[in-house]
């Protein structure tokens, strides 16, 4: 802060010595000193303050910055949903086209069904077999029927 050397500081104690006295000395060195630790102090907290306002400043630009970037990435995923919502449109309308379009021809058999094929099954007559009773022409093994097999064939043949 000062460049005072200790030459210069025995001057000066002899200079206050003189001007205010050896009886009254000790008491304005020891106010000297309350005055320049008070001042210290002050400018410590002064630089701290300043210190803390330099972080907030930065840690609001940091914010803001942030923020911007939300608000971007926000109005871009808005653009992107805009973007997919209308091909969803587009494609429900193209839909309901073709299913409009199949009502008005739906008297005609379908494209993908041989034309005999549709004429046996609305020609055969409909049979339906009780839901208690199975089918005489199939056969279903039970689970015990095909481990009983399986125990009774030897190891090393196939069927």
């Amino acid at each position: 802060m000062f460049d005072i050397g200790f030459t210069e500081l025995i001057v000066i104690g002899v200079v206050a010595l003189i001007v205010i006295g050896p009886e009254r000395l000790p008491k304005v060195a020891r106010t000297a000193g309350h005055l320049y630790g008070r001042m210290q102090r002050y400018v410590s907290s002064v630089k701290s303050d300043i210190s803390q306002e330099i972080q907030l400043d930065e840690m609001r630009r940091a914010g803001q910055d942030f923020k911007a970037s939300v608000e971007s990435a926000v109005s871009g995923i808005e653009q992107q949903a805009t973007v997919v919502d209308d091909y969803l449109r587009d494609e429900a309308s193209s839909v309901n086209k073709v299913v409009s379009a199949m009502a008005v021809t739906e008297g005609e058999r379908p494209v993908t069904e041989p034309a005999t094929k549709q004429i046996e099954m609305e020609q055969a007559p409909q049979q339906s077999l009780p839901l208690d009773e199975p089918d005489q022409n199939t056969v279903t093994p039970t689970l015990s029927a095909v481990v009983e097999t399986a125990r009774a064939e030897p190891a090393g043949k196939s069927p």
